[in-house]
């Protein structure tokens, strides 16, 4: 996905867009390539994550890269949940594997995300709880691809 393309679309979004929006968010964060991901952001860009409060392009990429040194093998998905002229809503599942703690965790969460107009995400807040799952009970699967996740909804996945 090239720095435009991670941009598009503009608000003020329309359902079509909106999820749009949400899948090719998904798919970069999937990339794990924090230097990728910061553009898809204005540069004073504010972020509440969990209890962290950071705000610009450098402070996401610390952000981000401290975050997969210690989730290996992150597995993102994410759902439309809601949308206006210039905010989405999302919520989303994720599975990672703790080294150091020899444990597997799903996260589950929601986050509202506000756009300027060129496309950039101006403010993410990010809300998500850790649960413990064993290796047998991950829903991502190695070898399973983005699209293979898609066919199952959030709303209707098994807790």
């Amino acid at each position: 996905m090239s720095t435009d393309e991670s941009k598009h679309p503009f608000p003020p979004f329309t359902l079509e867009t909106a999820k749009q929006k949400v899948k090719a968010a998904q798919h970069m964060w999937n990339s794990q390539d924090p230097s990728k991901i910061c553009l898809g952001y204005t540069p004073d860009s504010v972020w509440r994550n969990r209890d962290s409060f950071l705000q610009g392009r450098e402070a996401i990429i610390q952000f981000l890269s401290a975050k997969w040194a210690r989730e290996k093998q992150y597995k993102l998905r994410k759902e439309l949940f809601a949308f206006t002229d210039n905010k989405i809503a999302v919520q989303f599942r994720y599975e990672y594997y703790n080294e150091a703690e020899s444990q597997w965790y799903r996260c589950y969460g929601l986050e509202d995300w506000t756009f300027a107009p060129n496309g950039q995400m101006e403010k993410r807040q990010m809300s998500g709880n850790d649960v413990k799952i064993r290796e047998e009970a991950r829903w991502f699967a190695d070898g399973t691809t983005e699209a293979e996740w898609d066919v199952v909804p959030i709303s209707a996945a098994h807790w």
